[in-house]
């Protein structure tokens, strides 16, 4: 059984976001049982490490001067179900859609759930498309601190 988030090989193109350029992802299997993949999402979601709060708190201070709105100042939209402040944009029984458009970029969260032999297997691929160079500078950036993030979150709540 694995205790650690491990990176996996990302399938492009998806149908969560069919013009992604970048994607990554991250398996871990767990015994943790979770009613729908909205509880999976929301237990993932609430597991953000104290140590990430800072970084998330300076990303927000660097795009402001470019017009990005950090995400707790997004406007939640009434009558879509909603994880944090990311629009829940698909789910089944065994994979949830998260994502948001921006000017710079668009991307999706995709937790994926399959049956394995030690209780449940989770992979949560991220998908992104660049529209400018913007974009493709901002992604370069925050990759290492998303994929340290992306591991702890999954390991600590799975």
């Amino acid at each position: 059984m694995q205790t650690r988030a491990t990176a996996v090989q990302p399938s492009l193109p998806s149908t969560a976001l069919p013009s992604a350029d970048w994607a990554d992802a991250y398996e871990i299997e767990t015994q943790r049982a979770f009613s729908d993949m909205n509880a999976a999402a929301l237990c993932i979601e609430g597991r953000m490490p104290r140590w990430a709060k800072p970084l998330l708190w300076l990303r927000n201070v660097i795009v402001a001067p470019f017009g990005l709105k950090p995400g707790d100042q997004r406007v939640v939209q009434a009558g879509v179900d909603h994880i944090d402040f990311f629009p829940v944009l698909s789910e089944t029984d065994e994979q949830i859609v998260l994502g948001l458009d921006d000017r710079h970029l668009d991307f999706r969260i995709l937790l994926e759930r399959r049956t394995s032999q030690g209780g449940a297997c989770y992979r949560l691929t991220t998908l992104v498309d660049r529209h400018n160079m913007f974009g493709r500078v901002y992604l370069f950036l925050i990759t290492p601190f998303h994929k340290w993030i992306v591991r702890s979150v999954l390991t600590n709540a799975l």
